[in-house]
């Protein structure tokens, strides 16, 4: 079973390489070739391996974010902050602060796909280029969906492997967590893009303000952060609380969507929503747990230490670097949720704090996809929005940034988190 499982891996991540938009598929066929071949039976793969609280918190949260989307309430905020700012320059850091708050409870595409046309209407107006703008909108979108449990699916991923709640991404046993990690590499990654606009000073030309269609997503909202706040208190073993409110919040939003508004066809919302990437989320769990359960894991974790040895700083820099390498160009889902159990195994054979290696690895893991434009979801969408505007973006214009960028991200980033959990 050790070796026909390892195999099993091997080819599926070499076939999410060769075919990443046909991830889903490819993780369904691969957890199902697990259990038709008998190295898993269907209920430890059903019931055992797959976390359900965080695939349903993912879903939920989706479709939350959908109506919140399609309520027009990030457009109306974006707008008047666009129309209250003295020139482009100010205009542009007041968007990108924007997204950065949003994305901390909204996936990073739906984000950028809200918030990037007011930022290329602002261009357009002033006939500046929209490149660095979009650029940088989606970069800020990964950086901060990092920031909590509901921002982005390695965070919830990594949420859900150490038990941590809504609250210990702020703080986790009496330090601060990772919220204020990323703090420290968003102020670093806002002073860049300050310096990266330099010369956008052009007085902001008033841009139409739309209506606020509805409340009632935003409330939906606020009232999942609030119950996932006060999670802790609750299901103490972060197990089912967090899957099950996003979902039934997401059932009442639905439910009131049908019977009520309904800006666009129900079908049409039902399309938008990210199924793919759920059952993705699903199969991957599947296929990490069966090479877990192997005994893989704890291999590849006493190959490294013997390797890597037990110095902190090397592990530290080691970790960072390579999830930052592998993120760069390979989905940071899949690695992340290979890497999480040998970080663990690694971290307990160097009696090493679990949380500052697996912070470290989320760190370099969300970060590491800013530096090309194939290295996230939402860098794709932000280079397909400027190039259906007749500006493409190749490879060699986009690296630089993201380089600069994500060191300027990273590195105060990892100080902060050495001075506090190393």
């Amino acid at each position: 079973m050790f070796y026909d499982c390892v195999d099993s891996f091997c080819c599926l991540l070499f076939f999410f390489v060769l075919f990443p938009n046909r991830k889903a598929e490819v993780g369904l066929l691969g957890s199902l070739a697990l259990v038709v071949l008998g190295q898993i039976s269907w209920d430890t793969a059903f019931f055992e391996l797959v976390n359900w609280n965080v695939v349903g918190l993912f879903l939920g949260t989706l479709i939350l974010a959908e109506l919140f989307l399609l309520s027009r309430v990030p457009a109306v905020v974006s707008e008047w902050l666009v129309d209250r700012s003295s020139n482009a320059r100010t205009a542009l850091m007041s968007i990108f602060i924007l997204a950065s708050f949003i994305s901390m409870f909204v996936e990073n595409v739906a984000v950028v796909l809200l918030v990037g046309p007011v930022a290329m209407t602002l261009c357009e107006k002033l006939r500046i280029s929209a490149f660095k703008p979009m650029v940088l909108l989606a970069m800020f979108s990964n950086l901060q969906g990092t920031a909590t449990l509901i921002g982005d699916p390695p965070s919830m991923i990594m949420g859900g492997y150490m038990k941590m709640t809504f609250n210990d991404f702020f703080v986790y046993q009496g330090k601060p967590s990772i919220f204020f990690i990323v703090q420290a590499g968003a102020i670093g990654a806002l002073l860049y893009a300050w310096y990266l606009l330099k010369d956008e000073k052009k007085q902001v030309k008033l841009i139409p303000v739309e209506t606020v269609r509805s409340w009632i997503p935003t409330l939906l909202l606020v009232l999942l952060i609030v119950i996932l706040a006060l999670g802790s208190f609750i299901d103490k073993e972060v197990s089912w609380l967090a899957g099950i409110t996003a979902m039934g919040l997401a059932l009442i939003g639905m439910l009131w969507f049908w019977t009520g508004p309904r800006w666009i066809p129900v079908v049409e919302m039902l399309k938008n929503i990210d199924w793919k990437t759920t059952l993705f989320f699903a199969s991957l769990f599947i296929l990490v747990g069966a090479v877990q359960k192997a005994g893989w894991m704890d291999v590849a974790a006493k190959g490294l230490s013997s390797v890597l040895g037990e110095n902190k700083v090397i592990l530290f820099i080691v970790i960072i670097g390579l999830s930052i390498l592998v993120s760069a160009f390979v989905d940071n889902v899949p690695f992340l949720l290979a890497a999480i159990p040998v970080v663990m195994d690694l971290a307990k054979i160097n009696q090493i704090s679990v949380p500052f290696l697996m912070f470290a690895l989320l760190i370099g893991t969300c970060l590491g996809g800013n530096i090309t434009p194939i290295g996230a979801a939402a860098n794709i969408v932000a280079v397909g929005i400027l190039e259906k505007k007749g500006q493409p973006v190749s490879f060699g214009d986009y690296v630089p940034i993201g380089i600069k960028f994500t060191a300027c991200a990273v590195i105060p980033a990892a100080i902060v988190l050495w001075m506090i959990w190393a």
